[in-house]
């Protein structure tokens, strides 16, 4: 068992770049931590980790005892699961984007927590890109299209899209009928926080994408901004369905151009391909997966294996 602290300690410090904040993942005291790696490392004879006063590192040992141990922690926690029959226990962190979690996770997160009672999660809100083996999480909530060699996952969900606009906006400046139409018309940018480019507005034209350029005087990096400017009469959106649903029914906002909708919107969870997937990753993925095959708005759901092209 000293062992596999040691080894455990050794791998989430190595994960996070810091005593303090592994220390913390695995709800130890500091002192305690900073002794396993002391006894681990006069064990073996070897010097695994470079500590300085403002990161720690891996040695070249440490590198190659990293990947043996990764493999080994992961090997235990499945022997120890499938032959027990061991309920999944342990923290378990997530990031997740924030409209997703606030429409559909949030609301019904105690379920899974009574269904597995010995996990603690952790949940943080972010819509960009993350370096999930630094910032110690676990597995990511995506929307949209997500373009990133060192992620794996699954694709969930493809939720309804709708252009939209506020009645205000229409009555000033006429309904759009068809893309041409667009040229006289505004567009609310929004900005990517991936890439810090404005995203453009796309339409499904006879099953092809069509990138269509607005003119735009304004431009926002948040969902409930970009939402609220449609509203305000700044210019046409698009959005998932479920976001404004309850703005379409009050009358805040209409949908435009509803024959040539945007492209289907992907949910995803994405994991790091350099962890094997742990029992808690997989269980809170398929918990993921229930739900949102019950959501309303959704036009498929599939499998995905998120790469650049």
């Amino acid at each position: 068992m000293d062992r596999f602290q040691e080894m455990q300690a050794f791998v989430r410090i190595a994960e996070r770049g810091s005593f303090s904040a592994a220390a913390d993942d695995l709800n130890i005291p500091r002192p305690t931590i900073t002794n396993l790696i002391k006894r681990l490392e006069m064990r073996l004879g070897a010097r695994l980790l470079e500590r300085t006063t403002r990161q720690v590192r891996l040695t070249h040992d440490g590198e190659a005892y990293h990947a043996r141990c990764v493999r080994l922690l992961a090997d235990l926690e499945e022997a120890d699961g499938a032959f027990r029959n061991a309920m999944p226990k342990g923290l378990l962190s997530v990031n997740m984007q924030g409209t997703l979690a606030r429409h559909f996770v949030m609301p019904v997160l105690p379920e899974f927590l009574r269904r597995y009672p010995d996990l603690r999660l952790r949940i943080s809100e972010a819509d960009r890109l993350v370096d999930l083996v630094r910032e110690g999480v676990d597995c990511v909530l995506r929307a949209g299209v997500l373009r990133d060699s060192s992620l794996i996952g699954r694709q969930i969900a493809l939720m309804e899209q709708v252009t939209v606009a506020s009645p205000q906006y229409l009555a000033s400046q006429g309904e759009p009928r068809s893309l041409a139409d667009l040229e006289r018309h505004y567009a609310v940018d929004y900005v990517s926080s991936a890439t810090g480019k404005a995203m453009p507005m796309e339409f499904l034209v006879e099953g092809r994408t069509v990138d269509v350029p607005m003119r735009s005087v304004i431009s926002v990096t948040g969902a409930d901004l970009y939402t609220g400017a449609a509203v305000a009469g700044a210019g046409l959106i698009q959005v998932p369905r479920y976001r404004i649903d309850d703005d379409l029914a009050a009358g805040r906002l209409q949908i435009v151009l509803a024959d040539i909708p945007p492209p289907p919107m992907p949910v995803s969870v994405l994991y790091s391909h350099n962890r094997q997937l742990s029992s808690r990753v997989r269980l809170f993925t398929q918990w993921l997966a229930d739900l949102f095959s019950r959501v309303p708005f959704q036009v498929a759901t599939g499998s995905v294996v998120v790469d650049d092209e």
